[in-house]
């Protein structure tokens, strides 16, 4: 039989010295329990083996030291980037994490029950729209704390959001492309009702308003975050011989469907065409061309979203917005070898060259 099934917290304390209170207390990380103390009941569960019993854990101290992560997908590179940022600030603060996909299709009060809550979780980090805002507003009526990612909190809730300068972002980047000689500047808008794709093509439309540059219906498709839809988007421009000087993708994976497809139909980019994306995700930097891009911080938003979770439920509070700043990353799929630049908060992968 294995010791540590036989092994109680009577037996540990017997062998530190102490109470079975204090084992609790130290295992539990709550109360005032002197260091010699807990040095001495961390020996004892170390010479004894012995394994806390989680369901009397949660019991006992009506935490279950979990996160819970609820997103509609696990599978692009953005998302990589992102629980990455939550399983390292995850583990620096001494929680663990449980992760439920949707698969694409928002939880509401017709789908099936929430895996997550608070019998296995103390709180939720909301990805995006992966639950629809009537189980949201449960959920805050009960108490639950949760942070939501790259979505505004239903109306009449106060939950706290992380999110990116979407607007600013995509703003800096047709203003640099237009900096750049370029005028017929088509747009990749990601997926309909998601609010970092909203955001993004606001900010495009407001530069082209800025310079006085029309936004013509026909340079608006489909990108979908998605390589396969941008695709088909830009093949039948392309095709169509729609007149167009650069393409901006609302994502990076949906800027990679439009450089294959520019060279599948015999464009060259940057010669013939400029293509650019946003996030600066993690191959980006290693397509061919390398990918002109606006970085998100992805990481870092991961990692504030588990602070700001934290924080709510140790002390009831967090901050209501958190936006993040992003940067335009200049690399060669924009045609800026030869162009006159006048941009702010730019950071070039590689020095621009001297062609005067």
């Amino acid at each position: 039989m294995n010791n540590r099934s036989r092994t109680t917290i009577a037996d540990v304390a017997r062998q530190a010295g102490v109470s079975t209170a204090t084992v609790s207390r130290v295992i539990n990380k709550m109360g005032n329990v002197t260091p010699d103390t807990i040095a001495r009941v961390q020996s004892a569960i170390s010479a004894l083996e012995y394994v806390p019993h989680t369901g009397a854990r949660v019991l006992a101290s009506n935490r279950t030291h979990t996160l819970g992560l609820v997103t509609p997908t696990i599978s692009d590179l953005f998302f990589i980037d992102l629980l990455r940022g939550i399983e390292q600030a995850v583990y620096e603060n001494d929680y663990t994490l449980l992760v439920y996909a949707t698969h694409e299709r928002p939880l509401d009060d017709t789908g099936p029950t929430l895996p997550l809550g608070r019998h296995n979780t103390d709180g939720l980090i909301v990805f995006t729209n992966s639950v629809d805002d009537e189980r949201l507003r449960k959920l805050h009526r009960g108490g639950f704390p949760m942070v939501l990612l790259h979505r505004s909190p239903p109306a009449g809730t106060t939950l706290p959001c992380v999110t990116f300068e979407n607007k600013n972002g995509a703003r800096q980047m047709v203003e640099h492309l237009i900096a750049c000689g370029h005028r017929r500047i088509a747009f990749l808008a990601g997926p309909a009702g998601n609010e970092d794709a909203c955001w993004r093509e606001q900010g495009y439309r407001e530069a082209l308003a800025a310079h006085h540059l029309p936004v013509d219906p026909l340079l608006i498709g489909q990108g979908g975050f998605n390589e396969g839809v941008a695709m088909t988007t830009v093949t039948l421009w392309l095709r169509d011989n729609v007149a167009i000087d650069a393409i901006f993708a609302a994502d990076d994976e949906s800027a990679r469907g439009a450089l294959r497809a520019s060279r599948e139909v015999g464009r060259r980019v940057p010669d013939d065409i400029a293509v650019v994306g946003f996030d600066d995700a993690l191959l980006s930097q290693y397509l061919t061309p390398p990918l002109t891009t606006i970085r998100a911080p992805i990481e870092l938003a991961g990692r504030t979203a588990v602070a700001q979770l934290i924080r709510l439920i140790q002390t009831g509070q967090a901050e209501a917005l958190t936006l993040l700043p992003t940067e335009l990353v200049i690399r060669q799929s924009c045609g800026w070898q030869n162009r006159s630049l006048k941009t702010s908060r730019v950071t070039h992968d590689q020095p621009l060259e001297d062609n005067s």
